[in-house]
């Protein structure tokens, strides 16, 4: 028996928008579309911002930068990334990234490969609107992301 998945197309307008952490993600592949091979999440993070360091164990992560400039931190490696670049980060490696834009907002896209770390953003955001700037950081929002954080198979390192 044969489990082939059809093709799947996510207009520009579409996906599944959620504000979390200053930053909105908006999943437009989800794991549950792909059993669970990949999963693809457009990232809109405002200027000098990004996550503290954190390792996923369970999935490897890949940086795709559309607008704006990213410091990424990945091992003991510093990349600076324009639009077109993209940098993968093996699971298991510690890892962070800024946008260092200035004044303007980044956004990329994560593939996550094994898919999953999708779920996270749906779980714990809050209903948001695609390509903009979410709402300022709140204590709230990393207080659910530490809540989920074995859930989801990922350490803040």
């Amino acid at each position: 028996m044969s489990l082939l998945l059809p093709p799947l197309h996510v207009p520009a307008d579409q996906g599944k928008p959620v504000f979390l952490v200053g930053d909105t993600y908006t999943t437009l592949i989800s794991s549950n579309e792909t059993n669970g091979e990949l999963s693809l999440v457009e990232a809109v993070v405002p200027a000098d911002a990004g996550p503290p360091p954190h390792t996923h164990h369970g999935e490897s992560e890949t940086f795709i930068l559309m607008d704006g400039h990213l410091t990424i931190e990945a091992g003991d490696d510093q990349y600076e990334v324009e639009p077109g670049g993209v940098v993968y980060v093996p699971k298991g490696v510690r890892h962070s990234f800024r946008n260092s834009s200035g004044t303007k907002p980044a956004r990329m896209y994560f593939l996550y490969t094994p898919g999953g770390m999708d779920g996270m953003f749906q779980e714990i955001g809050t209903p948001g609107l695609r390509g903009i700037v979410g709402p300022p950081l709140t204590e709230a929002d990393v207080t659910a992301m530490a809540a989920v954080a074995g859930k989801y198979n990922y350490t803040f390192d």
